[in-house]
């Protein structure tokens, strides 16, 4: 877990590797800060959400829903919960929606399958995310 720089604006969690680095490489060639976590640290108490919460500040977190489908939906939950409360804003991506929409009701989710074109997807949406945010911090 590396930030890019001292201001972080994105979060990254992940149970993918490959996908963190690649994401991170998108964001940095968009001149995002990122961060990164895996989704087992987090739920298995290897580290703590909130305290990561509280160190990166994040402004958006890209967090992914992985298999099992179900279950990992319902730690989302808690992390939706954290995040609220501090007005980050998600976006979420999955590598099967179809199932993980089957399992719980349709969500906006990003379906990610590894390939290039699908992360700058999920680039674009962090952008127009910080965007929003910027828009509203402005005098």
């Amino acid at each position: 877990m590396e930030a890019s720089s001292s201001a972080t604006p994105v979060a990254i969690i992940n149970s993918n590797e490959d996908i963190i680095d690649l994401l991170r490489l998108f964001f940095a060639d968009e001149g995002i800060a990122s961060i990164s976590g895996h989704v087992a640290d987090f739920k298995r108490g290897r580290q703590d959400f909130i305290a990561f919460l509280n160190t990166y500040q994040p402004q958006v977190i890209v967090y992914d829903i992985a298999p099992p489908y179900e279950e990992n939906w319902q730690f989302f939950q808690l992390v939706r919960q954290a995040t609220e409360a501090r007005g980050c804003r998600l976006i979420l991506t999955t590598t099967n929606k179809t199932i993980l929409e089957r399992l719980i009701g349709e969500v906006s989710a990003f379906e990610i399958i590894g390939k290039p074109f699908d992360l700058q997807e999920v680039v674009t949406a962090v952008k127009h995310l910080l965007e929003q945010e910027n828009v509203g911090t402005e005098s």
